[in-house]
């Protein structure tokens, strides 16, 4: 699957609304393949410290985790990390940065 992100507000880890059909299509996928394996990892802005961005990352990728058990994914399938701040997909602190940066990226190994 070419989409594999899932975006956050800042300082949050409720998934958005507008996710929804991505999570769900990541579901079937995973559903359909017990074979596959997905690493949910958690990232953050560069806003705040290095333990509070890690702690945000994990609940983000615990959150997908969630949602996808939640449509039937199995456990065994998925494994939820976090690399806080410490791997931004764009550099730099603006806002456009920062919001490329609130993510949960869905990798299948």
């Amino acid at each position: 699957m070419k989409e594999r992100i899932v975006y956050f507000d800042f300082d949050s880890f409720v998934i958005r609304i507008e996710a929804r059909p991505l999570i769900e299509a990541h579901a079937r996928r995973l559903r359909a393949d017990a074979k596959l394996r997905v690493a949910l990892e958690g990232h953050t802005d560069e806003r705040g410290g290095r333990e509070y961005n890690l702690g945000l990352g994990q609940k983000r990728a615990d959150a997908v985790r969630k949602a996808l058990s939640l449509l039937g994914v199995a456990d065994t399938q998925m494994e939820a990390v976090s690399f806080g701040k410490e791997k931004p997909a764009v550099p730099g602190n603006s806002e456009a940065a920062m919001q490329e940066n609130r993510r949960v990226e869905i990798n299948y190994r």
